[in-house]
This record gives C-alpha cells, sequence and structure tokens, in this order.
C-alpha cells in the first residue's frame, strides 16, 4: 500500500466527513459557502491568522472548545498581561534547554518500547507513543502522574471536548461528559486548582493528542515509502509533520471584518464569519508528497504549527521527538503489518498501528 492511500484511510476511517469537508473545493483559494469559508491557500490561510480580528471564544473553535477544558482560561487564547505570562512561561519551557531536559525522558520510553522490535517480533508503536507523549507531559508539567494515565486522560479530555462542540441531538450530554473528562484531567495535572491550573490542562491536552496523532502517521509513511535512509536528516521529520499535519484544520470566527488575499483581488470577510483554515491543503499536503532531499520552504512547512502571535511554542518538541522516533526505527527498516483508524480520537490518527522489522 502507498504511504498516501494509507494516510488516507486515517481521514476515512476516524473524520470521514472531515476529509469530505477538506475536498470540497480545495482547487479554490478561499470558498464562501453562506457565512462559512473554507481557506485552502497558504496566504490566505497565514492572513486569517494574523490579519483578521478573530473571536478566540467563539462556539465551534479551538478557543471554544479550550474554554470547554479549561472554564475560560484559554492558555493561547487569552489576551494582555496573563496572555504574555502564559506564553512566555511556556516557550521558556518548550525551548532549546526545555527539549533538551525533557528528551532522556522519552528516550527512554523509545529504548525500551522498541527494544522487541530487535528481537524479532512486531510492536504496535501507538501504545508506545501514547506513553512517550504521558511520561513527556508529565515531566514538563513537573508531575509524578503516571504517564499512559496522564494520556488516556487528556485523550479523553480533548475527545468529549470536541464532541460537545458538534451540533444536533445529545449536545447537552455531550457538554456534561466534556466537563466530568476535563474534571478528571484537572485532578491529575492541578489537583489543588491555582491560578495555571487552566495552563496545566491546555498543555497537557495539546502535547499529548498532537504526538499521538502526529508520530504513528509520521512512522508509517516512512515505512511505506522506504524513507529510512533519510533518518538522520531533520528535514525528514519537518516534511512528514508537513504532510501528515497533525491538527489539519483550525476553526475560526471573525471578530470583525477584514479581507483575505487571493489571485481574484481578495475574499471579504464578515464579522461572525466561520473561516475554516485547512492547514493540509496550506501546506500543499494533498499534492506533493515529502521530499527530504528537497523540501518545501520552511516558511511554509511552519504553518502546521501556526503563524504569528499564536503559533505553537511545541514545534521544537514535536520535530525533536518525532526525528529520535525515525532515528530508532531506522536501522530496523520496520514495515507496517497492521493499521486501524482511531474512530474517537479528537485528532485524526491511528488507534493501533502494528510494525514488524524487515532487517537488523
Amino acid at each position: 500500500m502507498s504511504a498516501r492511500s494509507r494516510d488516507r484511510r486515517v481521514y476515512l476511517g476516524s473524520h470521514p466527513i472531515l476529509f469530505a469537508l477538506l475536498a470540497a473545493g480545495r482547487r479554490r483559494p478561499v470558498l464562501r459557502l453562506g457565512r462559512t469559508l473554507l481557506v485552502n491557500d497558504a496566504a490566505a490561510y497565514a492572513a486569517a491568522l494574523t490579519r483578521i480580528p478573530l473571536d478566540r471564544t467563539a462556539a465551534g473553535t479551538t478557543g471554544g472548545a479550550a474554554g470547554t477544558l479549561t472554564g475560560g482560561d484559554l492558555l493561547f487564547d487569552q489576551h494582555g498581561a496573563e496572555h504574555r505570562r502564559a506564553r512566555r512561561s511556556t516557550a521558556d519551557a518548550l525551548g532549546a534547554a526545555g527539549v533538551a531536559r525533557l528528551r532522556p525522558v522519552w528516550t527512554e520510553v523509545l529504548d525500551r518500547g522498541l527494544k522487541p522490535l530487535a528481537d524479532g517480533e512486531t510492536v504496535d508503536l501507538v501504545p508506545v507513543v501514547i506513553e512517550l507523549a504521558g511520561t513527556t507531559a508529565a515531566a514538563l508539567l513537573g508531575l509524578a502522574t503516571d504517564g499512559p494515565a496522564l494520556a488516556a486522560a487528556a485523550r479523553e479530555a480533548a475527545a468529549a471536548a470536541a464532541r460537545a462542540h458538534l451540533p444536533g441531538l445529545g449536545r447537552r450530554r455531550a457538554v456534561h461528559r466534556a466537563r466530568a473528562a476535563t474534571d478528571r484531567l484537572s485532578a491529575l495535572v492541578a489537583p489543588d486548582g491555582g491560578p495555571d491550573a487552566g495552563l496545566a490542562v491546555m498543555l497537557a491536552v495539546a502535547a499529548i493528542n498532537t504526538t499521538v496523532a502526529a508520530l504513528p502517521r509520521a512512522a508509517a509513511w516512512a515505512a511505506d515509502d522506504d524513507l529510512w535512509g533519510y533518518a538522520d536528516s531533520p528535514a525528514l521529520a519537518t516534511e512528514l509533520l508537513r504532510v501528515t499535519a497533525p491538527t489539519p484544520l483550525l476553526p475560526r470566527v471573525a471578530a470583525a471584518p477584514g479581507r483575505l488575499p487571493t489571485s481574484a483581488g481578495g475574499c471579504p470577510v464578515r464579522a461572525g464569519d466561520r473561516m475554516l483554515l485547512i492547514a493540509r491543503h496550506a501546506v500543499g499536503a494533498h499534492r506533493l508528497d515529502p521530499d527530504p532531499a528537497a523540501p518545501a520552504p520552511a516558511h511554509l512547512a511552519q504553518l502546521v504549527f501556526g503563524t504569528g502571535p499564536h503559533v505553537c511554542p511545541g514545534a521544537r518538541l514535536a520535530r525533536t521527538q518525532l526525528t529520535d522516533l525515525l532515528r530508532a526505527l531506522a536501522p530496523l527498516r520496520p514495515v507496517v503489518v497492521r493499521a486501524r483508524a482511531d474512530r474517537r480520537a479528537a485528532l485524526p490518527g491511528w488507534r493501533s498501528l502494528t510494525v514488524r522489522a524487515s532487517c537488523g
């Protein structure tokens, strides 16, 4: 099976409606459907994040889901002094020194979790990555919490919050479940509450869910395209993150009028318009396979982490973790034996991804 065909199964198996939405109108830089704009073009995508005033608490947006998780303490979507303080502390924790401090935590998980491959056994990469993500997040937050338990709570909280923002019958029950899931996560990361409780919850949710979605998908693509020869190149991790786009769609709502640039002169945006910013299309993931020998421009690949003042501060962590996973796997050149999409997760990903070594 080709790498692209397998990765397409992630969307078809876990988020078929989302995949149909992503495919609709992707040849248009910006497509208006009533009060909703599908934003596919890189320049328009960047402009939506940097030039259009956004309602960061609107229902159905990332900020709205974050509000469900934190009771209004939105981590990266606050404004003013609190916003700047949270971003500074997060940037420090996830900078070069912070990543170097955390690296032994996840490399120990990789060494132990991947050892059966060298012994001729198969390994499901998803539980390994779940432990890696949870253990790293616990270390980042200074918690003694069990890594897999923290990961399970963060994944359930994210999935429940996402379901609570879907329209339709049963929404009240979904909101109740989201609050209960968030309470369970809060009890693990901030049992005593405090001013940084919301920050801790959102860091755990963001770090764990994106890692669990991204790393197995990237490893599957590397295996199916036999990219192991590039494992020592930092470009491989960057290119794989570009094509797998862990968060393929950013829902936003305009707080004031603006205009998105297009080749036809621009598309007007009205206050209250919903913008679906499709990262997958903005970075060319739907048409350009990863090419570590001729990678996409850095400014384009970076768009999977956002841009402007609200760019994801975890980009360095994500690239380093993926690079370490790929380097650990490369000597064994694993192939995919079985793969099953996760139908419950907040982000498109694999529920299981079983591999075996083809050499070593």
